[in-house]
């Protein structure tokens, strides 16, 4: 299987809000410690599967939390 070209760099999915939360992942873009410190050495493959994973947490802490329904979240979605 060949890789798909990328003509643009992956940006980062900071959002300006570095914070932890209980579990240790940014509030702003869910990503770990490791992942916010490593991101500009990772390869476009590897910032894939970070992001990859955000969304997964994403998901996970809004099945969690539950946001009513027509209320607007407090943070944009970053997908």
């Amino acid at each position: 299987m060949s890789e798909q070209l990328e003509f643009f760099p992956l940006q980062s999915p900071c959002r300006g809000i570095c914070q932890s939360d209980e579990r240790g992942f940014c509030r702003g873009c869910f990503r770990s410690r490791d992942e916010r410190f490593r991101w500009q050495t990772m390869t476009d493959g590897q910032k894939q599967e970070v992001l990859r994973l955000c969304h997964q947490r994403l998901l996970r802490k809004l099945r969690t939390t539950k946001v009513a329904s027509g209320e607007e979240p407090e943070q944009p979605s970053l997908f």
